[in-house]
C-alpha cells in the first residue's frame, strides 16, 4: 500500500505491512516532532466510556432517557491544566477533520497523511491516550448529533427541519451495512485506544526504565495511534457526505478495518509484550528496588521544571492527586507547575487547633501572602503510622481538608507505597509535622520549614534554609516586630506607627495590678503607653482566658484573644528552635537568650511576679524585666520621664537605668534526660555543626550515633 495516497486499500494489499521500516522510521519522527505534552492531562477511559455510551446507543436506534442517564456521570470530564475547555477543543478537532485540505502542508505526503497530522499537531499538547480518546469523542459528538435528528424527527418539528436542511435521508435501510461496517471499524479503534491507555496508565511511566521491551512498545503506541486517527478520518467523512454514499462503497469501511488490524496487530502485540514486561517490573520487588534507588537522588538531580518531580512523589497512581481546596475539585500537578511547593506532611489529625490557626494566618492571612500568592502553594500530604487508613482516618481527613486553604492530595491512601515508606523515614522521624520545601525546579531547599513560616509567614518566601539564615542574620537583636509579627491586625499596627508597647506576662494578679497602676501613672505625665497581656507560655488556655478576661474587665481593655495569646507563645517557641537549629550560642545570641529566658520565665511553678518588654517601633531593640526590677523601673518615671521628648521613650528608659542582658536561670542541679533525633542524610556530617542545647535545660547535649 502506498501510503502518500489517499484512497483506501484493497484487501489483498491490507494483509501486508502499510509501510516500510524506512517511512515508519520516518512517520514515528513526524509524529515525535509534533508531540509536546504540557502536563496537561484528561480521564482518557472515562472519556472512552461516554463514547462507548453514544456508539451503544446510535448502533441500537434509539434514544430515551434511560441513554441519556448515563451521560450525567460524564459531565464531570474536565482538562486539568488547559485553558481550554472539553467542548472547545472537541469542535477544533471535528473542524479539522471535516477539512479536505489540512491547515499546513507536509511536502510529498498525501492529502489523507497531511489531514492526519494536522490532527497530531493540533493535538501536540495531550499525552498519546488523551489524542486518540479526543479524535474518537469528538466523532462520537458527530455520529451521535446524527442519529438524535434521525430519531426524532418523525416527532419533533425541530429535528424534521434540520433534517431537511442537512438533507439527511429518511430511510437508512439500505444504508446498514455501511454502519455495520463502520461499527466493527469502531470497534476494532476503540480496541486499539484502549490499549494505548492501559500502557500509558501504567503506575511505574515516571520511572525512567532501561529495558528494551519498553521502548519498543512506545515506537508500536506511536504507529497504533496514528491509525487510530487515520481512520478515524474516514468515519467522519461518513457523517459529512452521508447523502452522497453509495452502497457499493461498504468496502471502504471493510478495508480500513483490514488496515487498522494489519498495522495495529504487530503493534498491539508489541504494546501488549510491553505492557507485560514494564507489570513485571512494576511488581512489588522491582518497584520497592527503582523507587529506593530514585527518590533519594530525586531531588538532587537538574529538572526542566518540578513536573517529573511531583509527579514521582504524588502522581504515581491517580493522574488527578489534587484537591483544590474552594471548589474542591480535582486538579494534576500541572496547576504546580513553577511554583515553589511545601508539603505540609503529617497525621490525619494534622495539628492542635491554635497551631493549625497560626499556620493558616501566616501562610494565608499574612499580609505578604498577596505579594507571593502566585509564587508558591502548600500541600497537605497526610500521612499515617500504619500502612492502612482506617474509615475513621478518612472520615477525619475529609472533614479537615475541605476546610482548609492549602491544596491537598483528594486520596492520599492511594501514594505510592515506597513513597509513603521515604516520607517516613527522610522526612518524618520525629511525630511533629514537618513543611518540605521544592524550589520551582523541583529541588528540595528546606528540609523542614514549619518553623520559619510560623515566625515570618509569607514574608518567608521562598522558604529556603538559606533564606531562613538570611531572615535570621538580619535581626541581631529581638525587636517589637520580630516579638509580635502580625498575630493581630490592630496590634501589628501600633508597631508600624511606632507607639510605645509594654507586653507583659504573669499568672500573679497582685503584680499584674501594681504594673498597671505604674503604668497609669506614666500615662498620666503625658506619655502614651499601650499595655498588652500575652499571659504564660506554661499555663493552659482556660486558665489564659481566666486572667485575661479579669485584667479586660477590671484594669484595661485587653488586646488579644487567647487564641491570639497561644498564637504568641508558638512563634515565641518556633523562634528559639530555629536559632537552636542554626547553632545559636546562648550567651553570644541576644535574641535567644531573651526568647528562651521568657519562654522558662515559670519553668520553676513559683512565680513572684511576670516580666515586661517595652518596645517602641520596629526597628529598636526591646528592654526587657523581670519581677521587681520592672515595677521599680516604671515607678522611676519622674526621674527619665523628662528626657523623653529628647531621647525618646526607649532612649530615656536606657538613660535612667542600666539594663543588662539578662542571663539565664541557673541550670537545674541534674541535666535533664531530653533527647532530640536528627536523621542522617547522604552527604550530611552525622553531627550537628556546633553545640546543641537542650530545649528543656539549657545544656550543651552529648552527641551520640544511633544505627538502625
Amino acid at each position: 500500500m502506498n501510503w502518500h495516497g489517499n484512497s483506501a486499500p484493497s484487501s489483498s494489499s491490507a494483509t501486508a505491512n502499510s509501510f516500510p521500516s524506512s517511512e515508519e522510521d520516518f512517520l514515528i519522527k513526524q509524529l515525535l516532532l509534533a508531540h509536546d505534552p504540557d502536563g496537561r492531562w484528561l480521564d482518557s477511559e472515562l472519556l472512552i466510556s461516554a463514547m462507548e455510551n453514544v456508539m451503544s446507543s446510535s448502533a441500537s436506534h434509539r434514544s430515551n432517557v434511560e441513554e441519556a442517564v448515563q451521560w450525567k456521570d460524564e459531565d464531570s470530564i474536565a482538562i486539568a491544566g488547559s485553558e481550554e475547555t472539553l467542548g472547545q477543543i472537541l469542535w477544533k478537532i471535528s473542524s479539522e477533520a471535516r477539512i479536505k485540505k489540512p491547515s499546513f502542508v507536509f511536502v510529498g505526503k498525501g492529502n489523507q497523511h497531511g489531514r492526519t497530522m494536522a490532527l497530531f499537531d493540533l493535538l501536540g499538547s495531550y499525552r498519546w491516550d488523551a489524542k486518540v480518546a479526543l479524535v474518537l469523542a469528538s466523532f462520537a459528538a458527530s455520529y451521535g448529533q446524527f442519529w438524535l435528528i434521525n430519531q426524532l424527527h418523525h416527532d419533533i418539528p425541530l429535528a424534521s427541519s434540520i433534517a431537511m436542511v442537512k438533507q439527511l435521508p429518511r430511510e437508512l435501510i439500505m444504508l446498514r451495512p455501511r454502519f455495520k461496517a463502520l461499527n466493527l471499524l469502531l470497534k476494532t479503534m476503540v480496541d486499539v485506544t484502549k490499549c494505548i491507555i492501559k500502557f500509558e496508565g501504567l503506575p511505574l511511566r515516571h520511572v525512567k526504565l532501561d529495558v528494551e521491551p519498553i521502548g519498543t512498545t512506545k515506537l508500536s503506541i506511536y504507529v497504533a495511534a496514528y491509525w487510530v486517527v487515520r481512520s478515524s478520518l474516514s468515519c467522519f467523512s461518513l457523517v459529512a457526505d452521508l447523502t452522497a454514499m453509495k452502497p457499493e462503497k461498504v468496502h471502504v469501511f471493510s478495508s480500513l478495518k483490514l488496515v487498522l488490524e494489519c498495522n495495529c496487530s504487530c503493534s498491539m502485540g508489541d504494546v501488549e509484550h510491553g505492557i507485560k514486561a514494564e507489570q513485571n517490573l512494576a511488581s512489588p520487588q522491582w518497584a520497592k528496588l527503582k523507587m529506593s534507588q530514585k527518590l533519594p537522588t530525586l531531588f538532587w538531580e537538574e529538572h526542566h521544571d518540578n513536573q517529573d518531580v511531583l509527579e514521582m512523589l504524588l502522581a504515581l497512581k491517580d493522574n488527578l492527586p489534587l484537591k483544590e481546596p474552594s471548589t474542591k475539585s480535582k486538579l494534576g500537578v500541572t496547576e504546580l507547575k513553577d511554583k515553589v511547593v511545601i508539603l505540609l506532611i503529617s497525621k490525619p489529625q494534622l495539628l492542635p487547633l491554635d497551631e493549625l490557626l497560626l499556620l493558616v494566618h501566616q501562610t494565608y492571612g499574612h499580609s505578604h501572602h498577596k505579594e507571593f500568592e502566585a509564587k508558591y502553594r502548600v500541600v497537605w500530604v497526610p500521612v499515617t503510622e500504619s500502612d492502612h487508613w482506617t474509615e475513621t482516618e478518612k472520615e477525619r481527613f475529609s472533614i479537615l481538608s475541605n476546610s482548609l486553604p492549602w491544596y491537598s492530595l483528594n486520596r492520599p491512601w492511594a501514594l505510592h507505597s515506597s513513597v509513603v515508606n521515604f516520607i517516613r523515614l527522610a522526612w518524618q522521624s520525629r511525630a511533629d509535622p514537618t513543611m518540605v520545601v521544592l524550589d520551582s525546579k523541583g529541588a528540595m531547599t528546606n528540609l523542614n520549614g514549619m518553623d520559619m513560616v510560623l515566625i515570618w509567614g509569607a514574608n518567608a518566601f521562598p522558604f529556603s534554609a538559606v533564606r531562613e539564615q538570611e531572615l535570621l542574620a538580619e535581626q541581631k537583636q529581638l525587636t517589637l516586630q520580630l516579638l509580635v509579627d502580625e498575630i493581630d491586625p490592630l496590634l501589628a499596627k501600633w508597631v508600624e506607627e511606632g507607639r510605645n508597647i509594654c507586653i507583659y506576662g504573669s499568672e500573679n494578679l497582685d503584680w499584674i495590678n501594681e504594673l498597671n497602676t505604674k503604668a497609669r501613672e506614666i500615662m498620666s505625665c503625658g506619655i502614651q503607653l499601650e499595655m498588652v497581656y500575652v499571659g504564660s507560655s506554661n499555663i493552659i488556655s482556660e486558665n489564659v482566658g481566666k486572667t485575661s478576661d479579669i485584667i479586660h474587665q477590671t484594669i484595661h481593655r485587653n488586646l488579644l484573644s487567647s487564641t491570639k495569646v497561644r498564637f504568641f507563645w508558638l512563634r515565641i517557641e518556633s523562634l528559639r528552635r530555629s536559632k537552636l537549629q542554626q547553632g545559636g550560642r546562648l550567651r553570644i545570641d541576644h535574641i535567644l537568650q531573651d526568647v528562651s529566658a521568657l519562654l522558662q520565665h515559670h519553668d520553676d511553678g513559683n512565680d513572684k511576679g511576670g516580666w515586661i518588654a517595652i518596645g517602641s517601633g520596629t526597628a529598636e531593640e526591646i528592654v526587657r524585666l523581670e519581677g521587681r526590677k520592672a515595677i521599680e523601673l516604671l515607678s522611676k518615671v519622674h526621674e527619665w520621664g523628662e528626657n523623653v521628648g529628647k531621647k525618646g521613650f526607649l532612649g530615656a528608659i536606657r538613660a535612667s537605668v542600666q539594663v543588662p542582658k539578662p542571663l539565664l536561670i541557673l541550670h537545674p542541679a541534674e541535666p535533664c534526660s531530653h533527647s532530640v533525633m536528627i536523621p542522617y542524610g547522604k552527604g550530611q556530617q552525622q553531627q550537628p555543626k556546633g553545640n546543641m542545647l537542650c530545649e528543656k535545660c539549657r545544656r550543651v547535649m552529648k552527641p551520640y550515633v544511633v544505627y538502625k
